[in-house]
This record gives structure tokens, sequence and C-alpha cells, in this order.
């Protein structure tokens, strides 16, 4: 196994020699440990290794955010210990080539990172409890956001008609020409197949859904053992009764990489107004032929977008949740803008201390040194 099998290429090689650190290695990161990571790299005949590591005391300050931190998927330099009671050491994060990541849940304005340098990410929904429209125009704003491919997977097709599978599969496709969408079973191994023929070497695949929808099963299938541990559905609420606890990056026999997550609750926004544009082209396109260019698309006269809602070429839905979303998206760089604010303010704040602390003392060093100059 080589470091291109971890997804190692050209553009993080020139990254890493940019850095200039001899006496560092490149290094993937499997799992967040809270205080330690657990990372892989290739030692001097090739073989694969991991170790835990621990980050630098410079890694963690220079971070202007906790999403700039080393997380799972990255790729970082890594200075190795000499002995046993040395720690091995991050010295570096390799720049991302893609990142998927939401805002953190509650009313913060920081960045959750999901997942680092994943080329492709499946979405694993159903077309019962779990089938929300809205939802996936969530995560196809975030995967567009993110530079990776969007494939969704509408599972447990075994517990739903054929006409309720094909629709929903139809909606989700409807809403982004880019997203790869297929009908799957995992209780009956279906779309293993379909799974695989993106998880060439060095592919980095993560899957993101709601708790119970399959996922897990699916990690099993892929690996072909009993990885993490599944049951069966409650009949109550539908939902299988395990979920994943942690994210982990997993290298697979076959070829690929897959980097398993817990179930997601909230999809909160972490993007622009230029990607959600771009998510909502057909929204976009209407506005454009509104009567007057600053139409607010309410009673306005010659508003296409209220015409196109009333006449049905718009689902109304749709357009309600592309509002909701402008509006997340706009409160969100309220909280950045006031946070950064109030962070200017503060390294001002620091400065004029030390400045103080720094006159204060040089004072009293000439009281106590009549003759310092």
């Amino acid at each position: 196994m080589t470091l291109a099998d971890l997804g190692w290429n050209d553009d993080f090689q020139k990254a890493f020699d940019k850095l200039s650190l001899p006496k560092c290695v490149p290094a993937r990161l499997i799992r967040d440990n809270k205080i330690s990571y657990g990372a892989l790299f290739t030692d001097e005949e090739g073989d694969v290794c991991e170790r835990e590591v621990v980050m630098s005391g410079k890694v963690y300050h220079d971070a202007a955010s906790d999403a700039e931190l080393p997380a799972v998927g990255d790729w970082v330099a890594l200075e190795l210990a000499d002995d046993e009671d040395n720690e091995n050491m991050i010295r570096a994060r390799l720049p991302r080539q893609t990142c998927f990541s939401r805002k953190l849940p509650g009313k913060s304005a920081e960045e959750q990172v999901i997942a680092a340098n994943v080329e492709v990410v499946v979405v694993v929904t159903d077309a019962g409890s779990d089938f929300s429209p809205r939802r996936m125009e969530r995560y196809f704003t975030l995967i567009r956001r993110s530079g990776s491919k969007p494939v969704v997977l509408v599972n447990k097709s075994d517990l739903f008609e054929v006409d309720q599978n094909k629709e929903a599969a139809k909606l989700i496709q409807d809403l982004s020409d880019d997203a790869d969408v297929y009908i799957t079973s995992a209780a009956r191994n279906e779309g293993l197949e379909v799974l695989k023929k993106y998880l060439d070497q060095g592919v980095s695949l993560t899957m993101v859904g709601s708790s119970g929808v399959g996922k897990s099963t699916m990690v099993n299938q892929l690996l072909g053992e009993e990885f993490q541990w599944t049951s069966d559905v409650n009949e109550l609420t539908g939902k299988g009764r395990h979920t994943t606890t942690a994210r982990e990056l997993i290298l697979l026999d076959d070829g690929g990489i897959l980097i398993d997550n817990p179930g997601m609750r909230e999809i909160q926004m972490w993007t622009d107004e230029q990607t959600l544009r771009e998510s909502f082209l057909d929204v976009e396109e209407l506005a454009t032929q509104c009567k007057f260019h600053d139409c607010k698309h309410g009673n306005d006269a010659g508003c296409a977008i209220r015409a196109a809602v009333e006449s049905g070429e718009l689902d109304e839905g749709r357009y309600e949740g592309y509002l909701k979303l402008d509006e997340e998206i706009e409160k969100l760089e309220q909280r950045q803008k006031k946070r950064r604010i109030l962070s200017e303010r503060r390294a001002k704040r620091d400065h004029r201390i030390k400045a103080r602390n720094l006159a204060d003392r040089i004072e009293q060093d000439q009281e106590q040194n009549p003759d310092w100059r």
C-alpha cells in the first residue's frame, strides 16, 4: 500500500514540499480522539503504519477558528517521536482540496467540518419518514460548496411501495442535476455495487444522513464484517437502533476510503449567497423575468416568481425553502461580521494592554537603574 492509496496526490506533495519541514512525513488523520488523533503514514519500507498523534501548540494558535484545526480526512506534516517518551507531533495541516461542513447547531457562527478531502458525499435517506426535499436542498447546497460529488441513496426500498420509492427518487433528482440518485435496500444487499463504483484507488467517500436510515448496515457490507453494530428496525419509529457515535476514516480492502459519520439531526447552512444562487438556478432565472429589478417577490406588479408559484411552474415549498435558506445565510453573515468586529476590538485591546505593560516595565527599570539607557 502506498500514500496514493490513502488519497495522496501531486497537489498535496507540492503543498508538503513548500512547508520545508525535513523532519516531517505526510500523514492522514483517521480519527479524532478529542485530545489526540489517529494518523496513517508510510514508513521507510513503504508499509502503512498507524500512530496516535497530538497537535503542536503552533498549529493550535495559528488556527483562526476550530474549523481550521486538523480534522478527520486532513493531511498533515507529522514529526515522529524519537522514542516512546516523546509524542508524535502535528507540525502543520496541509490545505484542504475539498471540505464538507455545516454550521454548528444552535446560534453560533462557527463552522463544523464533517469530512475533509473527500471526492464523494453520499446522502442516505428513505422514501418514508426521513424523506424531506427541503433537507435535501440543504445537503445539495453544502455539497456544492464543498466541491465534492453528490450521490443520494433512497434506502430501505423494501419497506415501501415501488411507486413511493420512485417518486422520492424523482423529486430528489429534480433538485440537482449534478447528483446521482439510486434506490437501494441495504437489508437486501442492494446498493453495495453502487457505492463500489465510486471507490477507486485513493478516492475518499463520506456517508451522511439521519440516524437509522441504514448507513451502518452499508458500512458493514462495504467492510464485509460487523464493523458497526446494527439491530432490527424499531417498529414504532421505523429507524434502526444503532447510531454511529464518532467520525472515522476507514481503508477498504477493495480500494477506496470511507469516512463514516454519526447521524445528523440538523443541517444548518455554512455557505455563501453565491453558492445558494447556484443551487437554485430555477428561482434565480425567474427573478430575472420580474418586471422590476428590485422586485420583492410579494405583491409587486409583474412578479415572475409569484406568477410561477400560482401557475404551478415553481413548487411553493421549494420557493419557501429558498427564502428560508437565504434568510439563514444572511443571519450567519451578520453573526460572522459581529464576531469579526468583536475579535478586532479584542485584538486592539490586547495590543494596548501589552503596550501599556511594556511602558510600565521600562519606567520601572529606569527608576531602579538611573543610568539605564
